[in-house]
């Protein structure tokens, strides 16, 4: 029996995205999808004119701002969940380039949706912005009644809906992003999102950046590492693994024995095996 596949491909964000949906006649729900992602990238973009860089205009300048946009008051208001839930690891607001502000400093009220902040900073939302894309994008499927989907932004950042059209859980191989052909671990997903931050790779070019410091000292994380996470919610796994690639040692073994078999830390400059892994935790 053949299965129906509606496949979308298209650049936003920085990178290249695909939604594979299966099943019905779903092609209104492809086009859905793939606007509430272009509608991220229109409000959390810092490279063009968005409603985030109106924000850090105003931040920059010592004023307060109430927001309007609500694609942008709906990711401050899982931003607030996530730094909470990684022990402010993952933190939007710090940059080095502003002497460590971080989200501390930032004042945030979602009933008003007014924002401002202590001192200077800037909002960026990379290490979270795909996977908040992709939880938007599977939230117009799964409303159109899509059962079967595999969505990507990059390979970095998947979500998948349900099952695998042929049944069972979707199968991903996590590539070693500095030796070809060798693997870190196979993972199965549904309905689940996953993650992949590395100090290695294309992706490491702007080390001042929030995704690559460290919240606790404003330090710049330069050991080759690779974090793994997996969560319900795209956003939430983009957070883990971004808290997990800054963290120390501490930080990161309590972030993983959150869930064991879903958050992994591997350093890249020995095995592949986990750094941070709860079955080895005493060795380690």
């Amino acid at each position: 029996m053949s299965i129906v596949a509606h496949v979308e491909r298209f650049v936003a964000m920085g990178t290249r995205v695909e939604l594979h949906v299966f099943g019905g006649e779903f092609a209104d729900a492809v086009i859905a999808a793939r606007r509430a992602i272009e509608e991220v990238d229109d409000a959390l973009t810092i490279h063009r004119p968005s409603p985030t860089t109106a924000v850090n205009d105003a931040l920059l300048a010592g004023r307060g701002v109430a927001i309007d946009d609500p694609v942008l008051i709906e990711a401050l208001i899982a931003i607030q969940d996530v730094h909470a839930l990684t022990d402010g690891l993952f933190d939007p607001a710090i940059d080095q380039r502003f002497g460590g502000a971080g989200w501390g400093d930032v004042e945030f009220d979602p009933r008003t949706a007014r924002i401002a902040a202590k001192r200077p900073l800037a909002l960026d939302f990379g290490g979270f912005g795909k996977g908040f894309a992709l939880d938007r994008a599977c939230a117009a499927l799964r409303d159109a009644g899509v059962v079967s989907a595999c969505l990507s932004a990059g390979e970095s950042s998947l979500a998948v809906i349900g099952e695998h059209p042929l049944g069972g859980g979707w199968p991903f191989a996590i590539p070693h992003p500095s030796i070809d052909g060798a693997v870190l671990i196979e993972l199965d997903l549904i309905d689940e999102a996953l993650s992949i931050s590395t100090t290695v790779g294309a992706g490491t070019h702007a080390p001042e950046r929030a995704a690559m410091v460290r919240p606790s000292d404003c330090a710049t994380v330069t050991a080759a590492r690779c974090a793994v996470a997996v969560d319900r919610s795209g956003g939430r796994a983009e957070a883990l693994s971004t808290a997990l690639l800054v963290a120390d040692d501490a930080g990161a073994r309590r972030l993983v024995e959150g869930a064991p078999t879903r958050r992994f830390l591997y350093d890249l400059s020995q095995e592949a095996a986990p750094t941070v892994d709860v079955a080895r935790m005493h060795a380690a």
